[in-house]
C-alpha cells in the first residue's frame, strides 16, 4: 500500500472505487490515509468495498421493532431541474411498519430498464407523491466488530468527547437512515465541513452525486444565483440541506460533477467541503456518522455557519487548535491566522502534536503511580465538575510535581465536565412557505372604501406629487426624482425596487451610518441586488437564467447615469455594455426624446418600466441580456382590472396599469410596482422559480422583542453577576469595566470571510473619519502579518465588552452574550456549568489528607495548602 503522492494523482477528480484486503481494512485510519494519497478526496466522495466475509452483523431480523421516532415527510417544489425540499415531521413508526410502507403502492419503486431510466423518472416525478424518510436515528446496529466499527472509528473526532466531554448524536456518534424510494439528501457538505462515512446495511441501493472540493465555490454561486431568496436570507443557506439541482443544470452550468451507485454491503466516504447529493432507490437501511484527520483542522476553522437556525451543529475549534496547532493557536484567537485552504493536499496518519496528546492520554490512563490523584478527582467528578487548576510550587518544582501538571494539564481536561449529550437534525425540519407565486391574480378586495390610503413620501421625495398620472408629464420633476434616487441605496433605479424607501427617523437622523457615506458616482463598480434570474424568468421562460457578461467576476457592475434626465443604473441591469458608454450617454427614452410619454405599467407597447418587467409575473425580456424588449402579451385582463390602493381615485384613466398582489396566501392588497415602491412596501428576490416575494404593510413583521439580556445598560460597574470563565464554566465575579469595539465583516477573494476586522485594518478607506464603505464595496485589507489582501465589505458589528474580576483575582474581558444577571433565569447550558463555591469546598474537603497537602492552587476559593 504506497502512500507516496503523485503531483497529478486523479487529476480529473472522479469517484474512486477501493478493495482492501483484510489486513489493509484493520487500521481505519491509515486506510483513509492511502485513500488521499491516491487522489481520492480530490473527488470529495469515493467508494469503499470491505473485503469478503466481513459483516458488521449476523442477522438484521432482530430489528423489526426498532423504533423511528421522527420520520419526515419530503415536500419538493419547483420545475426545470431546480428544486427545494421540505422536511415535515410524522409520528412515530416501527421498522416493520416503515417496510411495509415503503414497499406498498404508493410509495414502491416503479419499474425501470436501468439506473439511466431510473434516474429519469426520478428526476421527473420529484414534485409527486412525497415520500417518508426514516432519517436521524439516533444509534447503531454493529455487533462487536472492530475494525471500520462506525461508532467506533477513534479518530480526531473523539477529541471533542475526551477533551470537552460533548456528545453530538450524528456527528461523533452514529446515525440510522431508513429509506424509500426518491428519498433525498440535498446538496450540502457536512457539519463543519468534516469528513462522513455511510454504510449501506442492507436493501435497494443508493445513487450519489459530487462536486469536488476545488469547485465547491462554482456550485455556491450557482445556487445564490437560483435561490437569491434563501441566500440573501442566510450566506450558508445550503447547510438548510433544502437545495436540490439536478444533474443537468450542473451540466449546463460547466459545474463538474461525478455520479456513483452505492449497493448493499458498501463504504461511502465523503471529504472536507465536498459537496454531495442523492437518493435511494427503495428500502434500505444506512449507519453514517462524521470523522475527522489532521487536514481537516484547518477546513474547520474556516468552515461557513448558519446562523439562522439554532438547531445546526457547530463544534468549537479551539481544542483542536490548542493541542494540533499550538504554534498559531495565540493567531487564530485573535482571528489573524489566515490559513488558505489546499484541496490537493493529502492528510498525513500523525503529527508530533497529536502522538503527544495520545500518549499522554496512554500514560495516564492506566492511573498507576497517580492512582491518589485519580481518586481525588473521580470525587469532583461525581459532582459533574473540575473546575481547579493544579499548579506546582514554585519552590519546589520536581520531576514528579512537573508530571503531575502535565498530566492534570493534558488528561484530564477530558473530566472538566460529564458528557453532554446533543440533539443533531442532519434533517432540519421546514414547512413549505404559505405564499402564493406573483402568477395567481388574486380576488380583489371586496369594496373601494376596503383601500389603503397613499402613504405620503418624506423630505426628499415631495416632489413625487408631480409625477402622478393625474399631473401631465413633468420632465424636470422627473429629473429631480431620479438625482434623488440615485443619491439613496442601492444607487440604482432598478436595484431600488428591492430596497424600499425608509422614513427618516424623528430626530432627522438617517437610518444608518452607511447613508451618511458619499454616494458613489457614475463610473463607480457596485453590486447589484437584482439576481440575473429576474430578468429570466417570465412567461414562457422555463429555461434558467444565462450569465451575464457585464457582470464583472467580483460580482460588480458599472454604474451609469443618464446625461439627460440623471437616471442611475448598474450597465448590467440597463442592459448596457460598460464599454460603450460615454459622459453623454443617454437612457432609452431620452435618447428617442420621448420625454412626454406617459409611462403605465405595462400598459403601452413602446415604454415600460424595467422594475414593473421584473415583478410582473407574465411580463418577459425577450433577450434577458439586453433587457429588451419586453413582451407583455401574456398579462391577462384580470391583472390589469386590478385596483391599486395607493394610486385608486387619483388618476382620471383609473386601474390603467398592471397591479401586483401581496405574496401572503388569501392576501389580495394590489398596487402598482412604481406605488408600492415609493410607498415602501417590501420586495425580496425570491427562489426559482418565482421571481419578486411582495409584502404588503399589513403583513409587515414587527420589530422583534429584545430580551433583557440583549438590551444595553442592563449590568452597571461594580455590579455582582455571572460570567463565563476561560474553562468555559460559569462562576461568580465582579464587572471592573466596561467597552466598546467596531469590528467589520469581510470577505475575501479566495472565499474565507472574517467578521472581527479591524477600521484601522482597511487600507483603501479613511474609516475612522469617514465611517464604513458601502455593502459590496471592494476594499484593500492589510493583516497583521504584512499581507495586502482584496476583499469585500459584509458588515459592520459593535460589540460591548466587560473586564470582570473572578474570586481568585483573576480578570477577562467577556462579552454581553457570556454574562448573566444573578436573579436572571439561566439558560440551561449555563446553569449545566454553574459553579457552585460551596459545592467545591464540599469536594476540597473530602478529599484525602495526603492529596490535600498536594501543591495545589484552588482556583476558585482562593485555598493554598501550606
Amino acid at each position: 500500500m504506497a502512500t507516496d503522492m503523485p503531483m497529478d494523482t486523479n487529476p480529473s477528480c472522479k469517484i474512486m472505487t477501493f478493495r482492501p484486503t483484510m489486513e489493509e481494512f484493520k487500521d481505519f485510519a491509515k486506510y483513509i490515509v492511502y485513500m488521499e494519497s491516491q487522489g481520492a478526496h480530490r473527488a470529495g466522495l469515493a467508494k469503499v468495498i470491505p473485503p469478503e466475509g466481513w459483516k458488521p452483523r449476523r442477522s438484521y431480523d432482530t430489528i423489526e421493532d426498532m423504533v423511528i421516532p421522527a420520520p419526515i415527510m419530503q415536500v419538493v417544489t419547483g420545475q426545470s431541474g431546480l428544486f427545494t425540499q421540505y422536511n415535515i415531521q410524522k409520528k412515530s413508526m416501527t421498522v416493520s411498519e416503515y417496510r411495509k410502507l415503503a414497499n406498498s403502492k404508493k410509495y414502491c419503486t416503479p419499474r425501470h430498464k436501468d439506473f439511466d431510466d431510473l434516474e429519469r423518472k426520478y428526476w421527473k416525478n420529484l414534485t409527486f407523491v412525497s415520500p417518508i424518510y426514516g432519517a436521524d436515528v439516533s444509534g447503531s446496529i454493529y455487533d462487536e466488530v472492530s475494525g471500520w466499527n462506525i461508532g467506533h472509528l477513534n479518530t480526531l473526532l473523539d477529541m471533542v468527547e475526551q477533551e470537552c466531554g460533548i456528545v453530538i448524536e450524528g456527528v461523533n456518534t452514529p446515525y440510522l437512515y431508513f429509506g424509500m424510494w426518491k428519498t433525498t439528501f440535498a446538496w450540502h457538505t457536512e457539519d463543519m465541513d468534516l469528513y462522513s462515512i455511510n454504510y449501506l446495511h442492507f436493501g435497494q441501493s443508493k445513487s450519489w452525486y459530487a462536486v469536488p472540493p476545488e469547485h465547491g465555490k462554482r456550485l455556491e454561486r450557482l445556487a445564490q444565483g437560483f435561490f437569491p431568496g434563501s441566500s440573501q436570507g442566510c450566506d450558508a443557506f445550503l447547510r438548510h440541506k433544502m437545495t436540490l439541482i439536478s444533474p443537468s443544470i450542473l451540466k449546463k452550468y460547466g459545474i463538474p460533477f461525478d455520479r456513483i451507485t452505492q449497493n448493499e454491503g458498501e463504504f461511502m466516504i465523503t471529504f472536507p467541503y465536498g459537496y454531495h447529493a442523492g437518493f435511494n432507490h427503495g428500502f434500505n437501511c444506512a449507519e453514517s456518522t462524521n470523522f475527522a484527520t489532521l487536514r481537516w483542522v484547518d477546513y474547520g476553522k474556516m468552515a461557513t455557519q448558519c446562523t439562522c437556525r439554532k438547531d445546526m451543529v457547530k463544534i468549537s475549534m479551539d481544542v483542536f487548535v490548542r493541542c494540533l496547532q499550538p504554534d498559531r493557536y495565540e493567531l487564530w484567537k485573535q482571528g489573524k491566522d489566515t490559513t488558505m485552504l489546499d484541496h490537493l493536499k493529502a492528510t498525513e496518519l500523525s503529527s508530533p502534536e497529536l502522538e503527544s496528546w495520545r500518549q499522554h492520554l496512554l500514560k495516564y490512563s492506566k492511573g498507576n503511580s497517580l492512582q491518589n490523584e485519580c481518586e481525588c478527582f473521580n470525587i469532583l467528578r461525581r459532582f459533574g465538575h473540575l473546575c481547579c487548576e493544579v499548579t506546582t510550587h514554585r519552590t519546589k518544582i520536581n520531576k514528579r510535581s512537573f508530571e503531575t501538571t502535565l498530566f492534570y494539564q493534558a488528561c484530564y481536561s477530558k473530566m472538566k465536565m460529564p458528557t453532554e449529550v446533543k440533539k443533531s437534525r442532519r434533517h432540519p425540519l421546514s414547512k413549505p412557505p404559505m405564499r402564493s407565486p406573483l402568477s395567481i391574480v388574486k380576488q380583489d378586495p371586496a369594496s373601494d372604501k376596503e383601500l389603503s390610503s397613499p402613504m405620503p413620501l418624506d423630505s426628499d421625495m415631495k416632489k413625487q406629487e408631480h409625477l402622478w398620472q393625474n399631473h401631465s408629464p413633468n420632465f424636470l420633476a422627473e429629473k429631480a426624482f431620479n438625482a434623488a434616487v440615485a443619491a439613496l441605496q442601492p444607487y440604482c433605479a432598478v436595484c431600488s425596487l428591492f430596497c424600499p424607501y425608509t422614513k427618516p427617523q424623528k430626530d432627522g437622523s438617517v437610518a444608518s451610518d452607511t447613508q451618511r457615506a458619499t454616494p458613489p458616482r457614475p463610473g463607480s463598480l457596485t453590486r447589484p441586488l437584482v439576481p440575473e434570474m429576474c430578468f429570466s424568468v417570465g412567461a414562457g421562460n422555463t429555461e434558467p437564467p444565462p450569465t451575464n457578461c457585464h457582470i464583472g467576476e467580483d460580482g460588480t457592475s458599472l454604474l451609469i447615469r443618464c446625461s439627460s434626465c440623471h437616471m442611475q443604473a448598474h450597465a448590467s441591469c440597463y442592459g448596457v455594455k460598460p464599454d460603450s458608454v460615454s459622459n453623454s450617454w443617454m437612457c432609452s427614452r431620452c435618447a428617442a426624446g420621448a420625454w412626454t410619454v406617459v409611462i403605465f405599467c405595462l400598459c403601452v407597447t413602446r415604454w415600460v418600466h424595467v422594475i414593473c418587467a421584473i415583478a410582473v409575473a407574465e411580463a418577459r425580456f425577450v433577450n434577458a441580456i439586453e433587457r429588451h424588449p419586453v413582451d407583455v402579451s401574456a398579462v391577462p385582463e384580470t391583472r390589469k382590472n386590478l385596483k391599486c390602493v395607493f394610486c385608486h381615485g387619483k388618476t382620471a384613466n383609473q386601474n390603467r396599469g398592471a397591479c401586483i398582489q401581496c405574496s401572503y396566501e388569501n392576501c389580495a392588497t394590489s398596487f402598482h410596482v412604481t406605488c408600492a415602491q415609493i410607498a415602501g412596501v417590501i420586495m425580496t428576490p425570491a427562489d426559482w422559480p418565482y421571481v419578486v416575494s411582495v409584502t404588503c404593510h399589513r403583513h409587515k413583521r414587527a420589530t422583534p422583542k429584545v430580551s433583557a439580556h440583549q438590551q444595553d445598560g442592563s449590568v452597571n460597574l461594580g455590579q455582582r453577576v455571572i460570567g463565563r470563565n476561560s474553562d468555559s464554566w460559569y462562576y461568580h465575579c465582579t464587572i471592573i469595566g466596561m467597552a466598546t469595539q467596531t469590528y467589520y465583516e469581510v470577505n475575501f477573494d479566495d472565499g474565507s470571510y472574517c467578521d472581527n476586522l479591524h477600521p484601522e485594518n482597511i487600507l483603501s478607506h479613511d474609516c475612522l473619519r469617514s465611517g464604513p464603505p458601502d455593502i459590496g464595496e471592494l476594499i484593500v485589507v492589510s493583516t497583521p502579518e504584512g499581507q495586502v489582501l482584496n476583499a469585500s465589505f459584509v458588515k459592520q458589528h459593535t460589540h460591548k465588552f466587560y473586564q470582570v474580576e473572578f474570586q481568585d483575582q483573576s480578570q477577562l474581558m467577556l462579552k454581553h452574550s457570556e454574562i448573566f444577571q444573578l436573579d436572571q433565569e439561566l439558560p440551561k447550558r449555563v446553569r449545566a456549568r454553574l459553579v457552585s463555591i460551596l459545592t467545591l469546598k464540599l469536594c476540597f474537603l473530602q478529599l484525602p489528607s495526603h492529596t490535600r497537602q498536594h501543591t495545589i492552587v484552588w482556583k476558585i476559593f482562593g485555598c493554598r495548602s501550606k
